[in-house]
């Protein structure tokens, strides 16, 4: 394979590493019933954040770490005002997420266009000389190291658990987790502030990794929380169907840029605002599989077509936790 080909690649799993860390924690909060619209303003304030503590601690785990406090601080509040003041958690997100990312902004100025402390890149001695799979996997840095190990730990704790199977009951029916001896609304909070501090290292993943430096409006974030509330769904709940997601859009970005000099005749921000329309194709396809009209139009069809498009549509078919969204009172 040619090597600008290997280093485009490469590039598109670090570019997709704050996508991937914001769905993997938002996959987590609403498997637990919780939905956490702030993910924009939360990852813009975490990018923030993250950079201004790296910068001027000089530590990146520090900046990491702020990030993180960040998204599990605002997920808090979202998680509060929605089990215990009992308010819309639709209404509190959205609120949320305008107030994190006007704040962002604001408390930001004083450090726009400042140079900090980046990721370098790490090597993985012995794997990064595999033909093919080294310059690809692991030649990169280790928050993209991070994230592959954040995938695989989700699907196992969800799926390989006991607690990560309490976790599903709580999103699908609390009132039977509730009967089996789970605190409901305690492992709610617990999980919204789990899965808002991974979405909180997206921020920081951007900012000291993947484009350096805060440079507010400018940043290149803003837009990101939404897209990947849009991949969580996608995704169907499940983390390794989620992080295809993530690297999808990832993908679809880079391939803008290379098609660019290739269709000159096509204006630049047509390319690169291109993969957003088209993840919103993508997730509108996971939920018409059910629609009245699709098995007429599927009827229609003749049969190899009708049963190639009818297995494509189950393929990308997700149910949402039948709690979500849903207050739960013992009493």
């Amino acid at each position: 394979m040619d090597n600008t080909i290997l280093i485009g690649l490469a590039g598109v799993l670090a570019v997709a590493a704050p996508v991937l860390f914001a769905v993997i924690g938002e996959t987590i909060t609403e498997r637990a019933g919780i939905i956490n619209l702030s993910l924009n303003g939360s990852i813009l304030l975490s990018a923030m954040g993250g950079f201004t503590a790296a910068y001027l601690t000089g530590s990146l785990l520090l900046g990491f770490l702020a990030g993180m406090l960040i998204g599990a601080l605002v997920a808090f509040i979202v998680a509060f005002g929605s089990i215990t003041l009992h308010q819309s958690q639709v209404a509190v997100g959205f609120v949320l997420a305008l107030a994190a990312r006007d704040l962002a902004y604001f408390l930001g100025v004083p450090y726009m266009n400042t140079p900090g402390p980046t990721m370098p890149n790490w090597s993985i001695p012995l794997l990064k000389d595999i033909p093919l799979l080294g310059p690809l996997f692991f030649r990169l840095d280790l928050i993209t190291y991070l994230s592959y190990v954040v995938i695989i730990l989700a699907w196992l704790w969800i799926f390989r658990t006991r607690p990560g199977l309490m976790l599903q009951g709580i999103g699908e029916r609390p009132a039977a987790a509730f009967v089996r001896g789970a605190n409901v609304n305690r492992l709610r909070y617990v999980y919204t502030m789990l899965g808002g501090a991974i979405a909180g290292l997206a921020g920081p993943a951007y900012t000291l990794n993947v484009k350096p430096g805060w440079m507010g409006t400018q940043t290149g974030l803003d837009g990101i929380g939404w897209i990947a509330l849009s991949i969580t769904i996608f995704g169907g709940w499940s983390p390794l169907r989620a992080a295809f997601g993530a690297y999808l859009f990832a993908l679809l970005q880079w391939l803008g840029l290379v098609l660019q000099p290739r269709l000159p005749g096509i204006p630049s921000q047509v390319l690169q605002v291109a993969p957003f329309p088209l993840m919103i194709l993508t997730l509108l396809l996971v939920n018409i599989g059910n629609a009245e009209w699709v098995e007429r139009t599927l009827a229609s069809l003749p049969e190899p077509t009708r049963r190639f498009l009818a297995k494509a549509l189950r393929a990308m078919r997700a149910s949402p936790p039948a709690a979500l969204g849903v207050p739960f009172e013992s009493e």
